[in-house]
């Protein structure tokens, strides 16, 4: 698994979390105008990976 980042067709950086089978898994939703604040975006998923699962069928959202 690895994390791209890369320009969109307006010049903003963005990055997506790619499978090894070559699947995307994620993606940035928002384009960054500083490829620094893109890369701020990775450090954040990669920091959550411990996050709470919510049942989305049980909970009102």
């Amino acid at each position: 698994m690895r994390f791209e980042i890369y320009r969109d067709h307006a010049g903003e950086w963005r990055w997506r979390l790619r499978m090894t089978n070559g699947n995307v898994v994620a993606d940035s939703a928002e384009g960054y105008a500083q490829r620094v604040d893109c890369e701020r975006g990775i450090a954040v998923v990669k920091s959550s990976a411990p996050a709470s699962i919510v049942d989305m069928t049980t909970e009102i959202a």
